[in-house]
């Protein structure tokens, strides 16, 4: 064997390939109890990173150990092939052309896109070791996927969880688009921060008497100062004490327990407190807008906090979900005046025209604008600029904003969903057990589910509207005709044919009895649709069993296909789609900064394998707790393949190497008949063959790989192959006393190859093809089961098994043993170990046990000669010279050299060993 695995992989995944590996070993389980790992599907763009190998390699893991403890574990991967990434990167490529390009023209090279880099990642994927059905993965772009997607939306809405209505939604201004809370992620980002006042209009003493005749303002602060010309109201806390305090000739209301940072803020020098109220007393009363003709009316609100501002929130429920719902229960106008590429527009819904000034800026331009409008018109009290997390889209990368726009919507309280969803969280096996709490809150405290977006590749939302009354047409007859023609044509028909097509003849508006109808422009988000991957694969079609036993993704997908899948299931199926769930951490650089090739930081997986194979990454996977942020860097990787350098040479080259000659259906030897020490070793073997079984159920790869790590290079390779070697290389070939050693190293290796298997996918293939292996054993490991702890020790009676623990008293003796021999040897009174004869002192306890294996511990210490001597001590060492003359084959020295004439330079054991 040799470690030249960047040369010898590809040749192994050839003759997978050519053998049909994947379908033997599917054939090989086929009747048996099945296990589905169901794969989430990674965007079809760009090349895979380490975070796609580090999640694809835990995959491989538990479908191989799953396959190998018996289960029939198909592995049908798949591809999320719709979406703005995908879209985005077609409108670059296609630049000016794209205005002279049909819909279907761009969803054709959008197609195209996501092919290209379906078959790149596929081929990566495979590099890695790892089987599956790759031939024919589920792609959300197939007819049949587009087909359930659609299916599964009229599902929805003929059930009553989908319905359209105005909602402040997240928008990316960038991409023209809204946005699922799915698809946000928080940044740190800098706004401008502003105190304004707004005049009370309403009369002063409604509030408290105090406020008769006084000029009093309410104080709001905002990080949004383009959001001011959409304000309409303004919320304070009902149960929250507020003061009226006096600055100047002005009266300014506050938050009682905001007052000494606002004052500091804005400069007030010992403002005067007039008056003290609760929140409540401030519902109804009005305010006017700062510089519009408009008035803004005091709402109560238990969203307001007391965190910081002034406790007093400017709202403006066209760009705010908790402004929304306070508009929506006041009956305050939802004013959104920003287009879907965030320019202002003289929009209709509220009172006072807006600034020509901020018409057809963006609302990041007009941020300074509305700043300096304030100023002039005296409302604007104190401005600053801070730095706090804000939502960003999760593909551009730029600031988002909410607006009001008519979207589809999943209801969370429709069907008790959120309810339902909450009770099914807790009948799933979470890894880490933190999962569940996560999910649960996320589940609780989620708006409803924006399924719209404003894009063009993806599938399209399946509804009609009729031309003359704009009443929707969701008749069911008809939508499910259109889901028969994706399936047929795939969801481009929904472009390619006319309303009056797809609807058919005789078919006419329940409302207005008008037979012309319009199609819905809007596709469906993608989280929708990998969300229905379990509708689309775990069928009997593909004959696999819903639920599927185990989903796996990294940490984000509890926002993501976790949740979208979730929901799903338990609105159309009343269940979760997975018993299990499990997530891996974030692949990081050894400073631990996340892992972006744009900055140029982290490792590449096609660098790992070309420099030192895929199987030290995967070696890599299973040392590291995958639950947690896992780190990779050049010093990190040096390391792992010096270990998988140990882990090749120190189980399986010492093993191999050592079963020359050896043939397990004539040359074993019975449990029963195996010396001590050899029993010894397949004891611990056995033990650790436990363990791991153990910790593979637990999914817990890196305690496996510690585990056979450690019993390689102490029990193993530091201990036992050290004592036995002498055995190996010379005794008689066909002698007991070899045969008894390779005895065991055969039931090792043949238990530790299989064990290894699920990890090290090509190394371990290598072993079996250079193994001697049982008459009808599988031509691929993979296509064996994993060893019984029993194997390695099979014959070994109980009685036995007990007096064993002999040996681990003896062990100890002997470290202190070699302690004293190296002692020796730096005094240079001896050279090597074999020049040396220890005398051994003990006392009682410890005599009747050095003496019963006098005769083995030469062979424990790797000496020449032992003596015991009983005493009073517990034990005391004494290292001398050697007796006798070195033989030259085995290097002992004995008092028996050439007591055999025809071998004068040899011991008799030798002499013999050779006739």
């Amino acid at each position: 064997m040799k470690a030249n695995l960047a040369q010898m992989e590809p040749k192994t995944l050839l003759r997978w390939e050519t053998e049909n590996l994947y379908a033997k070993i599917r054939s090989a389980r086929a009747g048996s109890s099945m296990y589905v790992l169901h794969d989430g599907p990674p965007y079809a763009n760009g090349n895979i990173h380490l975070g796609h190998a580090l999640n694809k390699i835990l995959k491989d893991f538990v479908v191989k150990l799953k396959t190998m403890e018996g289960y029939d574990s198909p592995y049908i991967p798949g591809w999320d092939c719709h979406g703005l990434p995908i879209e985005i990167k077609v409108d670059n490529e296609l630049g000016a052309r794209k205005a002279q390009m049909t819909t279907a023209q761009i969803r054709s090279e959008c197609r195209k896109y996501a092919a290209k880099y379906v078959d790149s990642q596929r081929k990566d994927f495979v590099r890695l070791g790892i089987l599956g059905q790759w031939q024919d993965p589920y792609l959300t772009m197939s007819p049949q996927y587009e087909a359930v997607i659609a299916s599964t939306f009229v599902d929805f809405l003929d059930r009553g969880y989908v319905y359209k209505g105005l909602k402040t939604v997240n928008w990316c201004i960038h991409d023209r688009t809204a946005l699922a809370e799915a698809e946000i992620e928080y940044e740190e980002h800098t706004s401008p921060s502003i105190w304004v006042r707004f005049a009370l209009t309403s009369e002063p003493a409604s509030i408290d008497p105090a406020l008769a005749g006084r000029n009093v303002y309410g104080l709001i602060w905002t990080t949004t100062p383009w959001t001011i010309p959409a304000n309409v109201a303004i919320a304070f806390h009902p149960k929250f004490e507020y003061v009226a305090v006096e600055v100047g000739d002005a009266v300014y209301i506050v938050a009682l327990e905001l007052l000494k940072v606002t004052a500091e803020k804005l400069g007030w020098d010992s403002p005067k407190a007039i008056a003290a109220f609760p929140g409540a007393k401030l519902e109804g009363a009005i305010f006017r807008h700062p510089f519009l003709d408009r008035h803004s009316l005091g709402v109560l609100a238990d969203h307001v906090t007391l965190e910081q501002g002034t406790g007093a929130v400017h709202t403006a429920p066209g760009h705010g979900q908790e402004d929304f719902e306070v508009g929506v229960k006041y009956g305050l106008p939802i004013y959104c005046p920003v287009d879907p590429a965030g320019k202002f527009y003289h929009a209709e819904g509220a009172a006072g025209r807006l600034p020509e000034e901020i018409i057809g800026k963006t609302v990041w331009q007009a941020n300074p604008m509305v700043s300096e409008i304030l100023k002039s018109h005296g409302a604007l009290l104190g401005e600053e600029k801070i730095k706090h997390s804000y939502p960003h889209c999760w593909r551009c990368h730029n600031s988002t904003i909410f607006r009001a726009t008519e979207q589809w919507f999943v209801g969370m309280e429709r069907n008790d969903l959120r309810a339902r969803t909450l009770k099914a969280i807790q009948d799933v096996k979470w890894m880490p057990a933190w999962g569940e709490e996560r999910m649960s809150n996320m589940i609780a405290t989620r708006p409803d589910w924006c399924i719209s977006r404003q894009r063009v590749w993806g599938v399209p939302i399946v509804a009609f509207y009729c031309e003359n009354c704009q009443e929707p047409m969701t008749d069911r007859k008809v939508l499910d005709g259109v889901v028969e023609l994706f399936r047929e044509h795939t969801s481009d028909a929904w472009y390619e044919r006319s309303a009056a097509e797809l609807v058919g003849p005789g078919v006419s508006c329940a409302r207005c009895g008008r037979d012309e109808f319009r199609k819905e422009s809007d596709i469906l988000d993608v989280w929708f649709e990998s969300g229905s991957s379990h509708l689309a694969v775990l069928t009997p079609e593909n004959g696999l069993p819903w639920p599927a036993n185990m989903y796996l993704e990294g940490g984000d997908q509890y926002r993501g296909w976790f949740h979208s899948s979730l929901l799903v299931g338990v609105a159309l199926k009343g269940a979760a789609p997975y018993r299990e769930c499990a997530t891996n951490g974030w692949t990081l650089d050894d400073q631990g900064r996340a892992m972006s090739k744009s900055l140029g930081i982290g490792v590449e997986p096609e660098e790992v394998i070309s420099k030192f194979g895929a199987d030290v990454l995967r070696l890599w996977v299973s040392s590291v707790d995958f639950a947690e942020d896992v780190r990779l860097s050049d010093t990190i990787l040096k390391s792992v393949g010096k270990a998988y350098v140990d882990l090749r040479n120190k189980i399986f080259r010492n093993l191999l190497g050592n079963l020359d000659g050896f043939n397990p259906d004539t040359d074993t030897v019975p449990g029963d008949r195996l010396n001590e020490i050899d029993q010894w070793i397949l004891l611990k073997s056995e033990e650790l063959v436990a363990k791991c079984r153990a910790w593979y159920d637990e999914y817990a790869f890196h305690r496996v790989y510690r585990a056979v790590y450690d019993f390689a290079t102490t029990d193993l390779s530091a201990v036992w192959i050290d004592i036995v070697k002498d055995r190996l290389y010379t005794a008689g070939s066909n002698s007991h006393s070899r045969r008894s050693a390779q005895t065991a190293v055969y039931r090792m290796a043949y238990a530790l190859v299989r064990l290894l298997a699920p990890l090290l996918s090509f190394t371990t293939e290598e072993v079996w093809g250079y193994l001697c292996k049982p008459a009808g054993s599988p031509d691929s490991v993979h296509l064996a089961l994993l060893p019984e702890p029993a194997e390695l020790t099979h014959g070994i009676a109980l009685q036995q098994r007990e007096r064993l623990a002999n040996w681990d008293k003896l062990m100890l003796v002997r470290d202190q043993v070699l302690k004293s021999i190296e002692l020796a040897r730096q005094e240079k009174r001896i050279g090597k170990s074999l020049e040396a004869r220890v005398v051994l002192t003990a006392g009682a306890d410890l005599y009747p046990l050095l003496s019963e294996y006098g005769a083995d511990l030469p062979a424990v210490f790797i000496v020449s000669q032992v003596q015991v001597e009983k005493g009073e001590r517990d034990l005391s060492i004494e290292v001398q010279g050697a007796e006798g003359i070195k033989c030259e084959r085995c290097w002992k020295y004995t008092l028996d050299v050439g007591s055999n004439p025809e071998f004068p330079t040899l011991c008799a054991a030798c002499g013999d060993a050779i006739t």
